[in-house]
């Protein structure tokens, strides 16, 4: 699955977290990871599970720390599961609607990651030192 990265992450939203989070940023948007990737392995397992009660915080969790950095589709997604899950558990039903919607979470996760974290630690440019610099013979 691939989508269109700048439709992925609202480039405004991420400016304004990186601003108002200041040195902090990286940080939490390393907590963003390691806690994105639980939510997502906890989804797919209630989904799995057939446990809806299971799928609703991970669900919840993952749709507010998407849109903290502006990661729109992520947080629709994941806000869709949650409220698939919370309908389930009003209903004594099972999240078998949620399928289809768990399955592409994880691509959609990773891509965004992908994009989150390009951005926020995008490497420098190397340029070559005149003269040739160390391991290139001059001309």
């Amino acid at each position: 699955m691939s989508f269109e990265g700048s439709t992925l992450v609202d480039w405004q939203a991420f400016q304004r977290a990186r601003s108002e989070l200041g040195t902090g940023f990286v940080r939490i948007l390393g907590y963003f990871q390691e806690d994105g990737y639980k939510s997502v392995s906890a989804v797919e397992a209630a989904v799995r599970a057939n446990n809806a009660t299971a799928l609703v915080i991970p669900a919840h969790t993952l749709k507010g720390e998407a849109r903290q950095f502006g990661a729109e589709p992520l947080a629709e997604l994941a806000e869709q599961l949650e409220m698939i899950a919370r309908g389930c558990v009003e209903t004594h039903d099972t999240p078998d609607e949620a399928v289809p919607h768990a399955a592409k979470l994880r691509p959609l996760f990773e891509e965004t990651l992908t994009l989150l974290l390009r951005e926020a630690t995008p490497l420098q440019q190397r340029r070559p030192v005149a003269g040739g610099g160390f391991g290139r013979r001059v001309i």
